[in-house]
């Protein structure tokens, strides 16, 4: 008997349409002439969901008795009866009834499989055991409901039902997903925005993980080698160098640079094991991969290019990032090509990225000044002519006639112009002078003899030595400009370099000395101020430098100080430090004033807030004080005879007014406080619930006005109970003014990871998105005309109150319109950035 075939419709969270899908599918095989059942279903009462069950057969469900309470789950045993073609299994990850033969709906469908029927089930993402703890950290909800990755990966088809995020907010506020109690609580939770798009992408990245699984299973059996760019893979080759991070971080970037793109790093190990690099490098290298999401790998291979480029090939690698040859040039030009080369022939199809790094050999430095010639090239012209000396005497030797006096000079003449080229004057003086006296020696009568019988020999032998002389000057002086020159132009790149970050206004200073640093082969370069305090530093930090050469330091203005370990800096390029030192003055005149301006910026914002409180002062508080002058002033007329009413009526406006007075004076100290920074908080562990309620009883909004939601077990929360209970009252206060008398306002309180959420959501006219942030900001109004609304301070002061201890008060829209206010608190012994208990 053939088994069954699964096929799983994964969701990134419920209400995305896998239901709905399912049936659909269903109804589709069974108008094909398939043979079709409904094993189980869950519509959650959903409408249109219900109503694709249409003429589906359906299975009748077994009933469970447990702790007195029936509960129905998917008969299995009549399916298996019923032996239709297809069956339909709702929540893969369903968790059966006590007593039940399974304890997992998953294992149920394995006996259907088994049994040889095909089945089609649903599930969402946050059920994948791999993915559980993933989709905790995301939502802070922990579920128990689980699917083991195996019974998802055996699948003979996997599809993901797709929605967008904002789509799937707008079914939930429609009410197309949970009965309309729950739409808030779920929107406001699980259902974020940010939650959604996370979910969506894991379930995407899962299911193309289970994809890639597939093809390379197909590649290896159909034998192909060549790169599939169906995804995004950037292979980092590895040596445990110190190029290993700047290197791990470039592919990095690049694999990011891609929806799924992943990261492979790859050490190559020689077969005869004596080249392997330095174990910690690697582990720390390691380390990092896995911290950026990537994978690590190790291979055996005796040609290392060929073992790298095989290596890349396998894994269908679209990227291969090697480091630049840390060799120097003359070494690389003794040895030939290096790795990189080899690489970049052999790689194909597959892009290689050669990323230059700071231990590249070659790298941007100042080439020292002094000698035309480097003792390096004078040592090789001295050794070319004592090579090349014999030999051109041996083969000239070798040919000796009469006739050849004259070729025989020249051949030695051109000895001592290659000579002068490669070494400059003096290795050039001593082969003139060798083979003025080999020439003498071997080829001038008498032989085997230093005689000069001849004048003119004399005259040829000087000639040797004048034109050594003349061509080795003429090199000599083409160095010297030619070291000159590409100083130059590293002093103005460098100095290029060193403004433009200044004129742009960037903090150049961290570059500024890492190129100083580069320029002149220093150990460490920093900036120590007029305190003595290091401002910044590039290099060895720890004080292990001290001995690795000598300190030099440079004045860098207003008593601050450029100080530089490492080999001595020559007198010559004391004045590329000066202007150096000069651009370090700037950079650190720029951090000063960048510093100055922000800390006056809260100078300015207490400044706005001075100004609006005093014209808020002269407008705000003259009318209750107006009202509540005229009304005693009339009470103590004694020409007018006031009755008993009219006398209620004034005592009342003057109270009135002077109650309005009280809250505006007590609000302006508030703002006062928060402002200055001087608010008292004194938090300890609360019930959410008798703060809600104490300050819904200061509030007395009145019958129907006002719903109270306590979603399950709350946790103590770290608050000062006297300001919680204030900047709920405000917050109630503006909402019930807002919100229309036949809709109440709805306070929620519920658990979100280390915090508890309070809401207050309205059903009134709401505020534009653009002007969310705006209404904590003091002496603002909806709409800025109503001069009976107050002085705008009560979500300011809220707002202030709530991140005094430690909390967050944010606004959004209220789903179907109106506007809902959160006060985040951390649950007793979190710390959320404010403050903890």
């Amino acid at each position: 008997m053939r088994r069954g075939r699964l096929r799983v419709l994964l969701g990134a969270a419920p209400g995305v349409g896998k239901t709905y899908t399912m049936l659909e599918e269903g109804a589709r095989l069974a108008r094909e002439g398939k043979d079709v059942v409904v094993a189980v279903v869950e519509t959650h009462g959903r409408v249109a969901t219900a109503s694709l069950l249409g003429d589906l057969e359906i299975v009748p469900r077994t009933t469970t008795l447990h702790r007195g309470v029936e509960l129905t789950e998917m008969d299995v045993d009549a399916v298996l009866a019923r032996r239709p073609d297809l069956a339909l299994v709702d929540e893969l990850a369903h968790t059966n009834a006590p007593g039940s033969v399974r304890q997992k709906r998953w294992q149920d469908v394995q006996v259907l499989l088994d049994a040889g029927i095909d089945v089609v089930s649903t599930v969402n993402v946050q059920h994948i055991e791999s993915l559980n703890d993933v989709v905790e950290k995301i939502t802070g909800a922990a579920q128990r409901e689980t699917v083991p990755d195996s019974m998802l990966r055996s699948a003979d088809q996997i599809e993901v039902v797709d929605l967008a995020p904002q789509a799937l907010r707008d079914r939930l506020a429609e009410g197309n997903v949970y009965p309309a109690a729950r739409i808030d609580a779920a929107l406001s939770n699980y259902f974020r925005l940010g939650n959604l798009t996370a979910l969506r992408e894991l379930a995407l990245l899962w299911l193309a993980d289970e994809v890639d699984s597939a093809l390379k299973a197909y590649r290896v059996e159909h034998g192909i080698d060549s790169k599939w760019e169906a995804r995004e893979r950037v292979v980092v080759a590895l040596t445990g160098g110190p190029e290993g991070e700047t290197l791990i971080r470039r592919g990095a970037r690049i694999a990011a640079r891609s929806s799924g793109g992943e990261l492979v790093t790859v050490h190559v190990i020689a077969q005869d094991g004596l080249r392997d690099a330095h174990p910690g490098a690697l582990s720390a290298q390691r380390a990092l991969t896995e911290k950026l999401g990537g994978t690590h790998h190790e291979v055996v291979g005796g040609d290392v290019p060929v073992a790298l480029v095989q290596f890349a090939k396998a894994m269908n690698a679209s990227q291969l990032v090697i480091g630049v040859s840390r060799r120097s040039r003359v070494a690389a030009a003794l040895t030939g090509p290096g790795i990189g080369a080899t690489v970049v022939r052999e790689s194909g199809d597959i892009d290689v990225h050669i990323v230059t790094h700071s231990a590249a050999g070659g790298r941007f430095t100042l080439p020292r000044a002094g000698g035309a010639l480097t003792l390096r090239r004078r040592l090789l012209g001295a050794a070319l002519a004592v090579v090349l000396g014999p030999l051109v005497t041996w083969l000239l030797v070798m040919s000796r006639s009469d006739e050849s006096l004259t070729s025989d000079v020249l051949v030695y003449q051109l000895l001592v112009v290659v000579v002068a080229l490669v070494g400059g004057i003096w290795p050039a003086l001593f082969a003139a002078v060798l083979s003025g006296v080999t020439l003498d020696y071997f080829f001038v009568e008498p032989y085997d003899s230093i005689t000069v019988g001849r004048p003119l020999h004399l005259l040829t032998l000087v000639l040797y030595v004048v034109i050594a002389l003349l061509v080795s000057y003429v090199v000599d002086q083409a160095a010297r400009r030619s070291r000159s020159a590409a100083r130059a132009l590293a002093e103005s790149e460098l100095l290029a370099t060193v403004a433009g970050g200044v004129i742009r206004g960037q903090d150049a200073l961290h570059a500024l000395l890492s190129r100083t640093r580069e320029a002149f082969r220093l150990r460490s370069v920093s900036v120590v101020g007029r305190d003595g305090d290091v401002v910044d530093t590039v290099g060895p930090s720890d004080g292990s430098s001290a001995g690795d050469g000598e300190t030099t330091v440079v004045p860098a203005g207003d008593g601050a100080r450029l100080e530089m370990v490492g080999p001595p800096v020559a007198a010559s390029e004391r004045r590329l430090l000066t202007v150096i030192a000069a651009q370090v003055e700037t950079a650190l005149e720029h951090r000063a004033l960048t510093a100055t301006a922000d800390s006056a910026r809260p100078m300015a914002q207490v400044d706005q807030v001075r100004t609006a409180l005093l014209a808020a002062v002269g407008h705000d508080l003259r009318r209750p004080l107006a009202s509540a002058t005229a009304a005693v002033t009339g009470l103590q007329q004694t020409e007018v005879v006031w009755g008993e009413r009219d006398r209620d009526e004034l005592l009342t406006t003057a109270r009135e007014s002077l109650d309005a007075l009280s809250s505006l004076v007590t609000n302006l100290l508030d703002v006062s406080r928060v402002q200055a920074g001087a608010l008292a908080v004194s938090c300890q562990a609360l019930d959410v619930g008798d703060v809600l309620f104490a300050a819904v009883d200061e509030l007395q909004p009145g019958p129907g006005r006002l719903d109270v939601e306590i979603a399950g077990e709350v946790p103590p929360v770290a608050a000062d109970p006297v300001l919680l209970q204030r900047v709920l009252v405000n917050l109630l206060d503006n909402a019930v003014e807002y919100a229309p008398a036949d809709v109440p306002v709805r306070l929620t309180a519920s658990t979100f990871g280390p915090v508890v959420e309070i809401r207050v959501a309205d059903r009134g006219p709401g505020i534009s998105p653009d002007r969310l942030d705006l209404v904590f900001v003091p002496f603002q109004r909806l709409g800025d005309t109503d001069n009976t609304a107050g002085l705008g301070l009560g979500l300011a002061i809220a707002k202030g109150f709530t991140e005094g201890m430690g909390g967050h008060l944010t606004a959004e829209e209220t789903p179907g319109g109106g506007l809902t206010v959160v006060v985040a608190l951390p649950v007793v012994g979190v710390r959320t950035g404010g403050a903890s208990a």
